[in-house]
């Protein structure tokens, strides 16, 4: 159940059997020479509609542009601070939070956004511990990344082994090419599976990664690769999501 896909009335419905939300985000930014830039927040998205789907749950709209300050050197990608990423999520929560939403349950596709996100937790729990009402609704958020349970991370390294790679990877690449079989891109990839190292800025990352890539081989990816990540994924999300509201 997406969202923005409801009414006023049905959303009011919603909450009167649960307080749970599914927040997708992900990134706008440079997936190399075959990846799509909005590589992130599709494969967020796609993954937070199948857990909604598996879990009953709603789906908040996709929060799509992250901290992607280090991919600023190629062409397309955006990003935000920190403190805006940081604001935005806390203007989103509690927005949320006065309609009776009390737990956010944030599906992350970039590993970029983890330290910004659970700083935006701690602003969020400093407000409210910090205000001077008493009688504020609980509020708790958690964050999942996509590639992380146990089934995802041996399904990549059976497929993938050591071309995984950690940007523009064959996963996050066949994922997309799952949800959006049209827009499949093929370019040369010289070296086929791209250099390891690590990097500073933007001018740093471009320099150290001229094609975008780190460590990987995205020409490995496959549609039908990418349905078994996806599957994959939101069995073990949906699990761990359930899991947590109950708790």
């Amino acid at each position: 159940m997406q969202l923005q896909l409801q009414t006023w009335p049905e959303v009011e419905a919603y909450l009167q059997t649960s307080r749970g939300i599914i927040m997708p985000i992900g990134s706008t930014e440079q997936h190399g020479p075959t990846g799509l830039i909005g590589t992130d927040a599709i494969r967020a998205e796609v993954i937070a509609r199948g857990v909604g789907e598996a879990a009953g749950a709603l789906v908040a709209p996709t929060i799509a542009v992250g901290m992607a300050q280090h991919h600023l050197a190629f062409s397309g990608s955006v990003t935000l601070r920190p403190s805006t990423l940081i604001a935005v999520l806390r203007d989103i929560v509690e927005s949320l939070t006065r309609h009776g939403f009390e737990r956010f349950y944030f599906l992350n596709g970039h590993g970029g956004n983890i330290a910004t996100v659970t700083a935006a937790f701690s602003e969020i729990y400093a407000g409210r511990s910090l205000a001077a009402a008493t009688n504020i609704p609980p509020v708790r958020c958690r964050l999942r990344n996509w590639w992380e349970s146990q089934e995802v991370r041996q399904l990549a390294k059976e497929l993938y082994g050591g071309s995984e790679g950690a940007h523009a990877t064959p996963s996050e690449v066949a994922v997309t090419q799952f949800a959006y079989p049209d827009a499949i891109k093929s370019a040369p990839l010289d070296p086929p599976v791209a250099p390891w190292g690590e990097y500073a800025d933007a001018a740093d990352y471009r320099r150290k990664f001229p094609d975008g890539r780190i460590g990987s081989n995205p020409a490995l990816a496959t549609p039908e690769a990418g349905r078994r990540l996806h599957d994959a994924a939101v069995a073990a999300i949906a699990k761990d999501y359930l899991a947590w509201i109950a708790a």
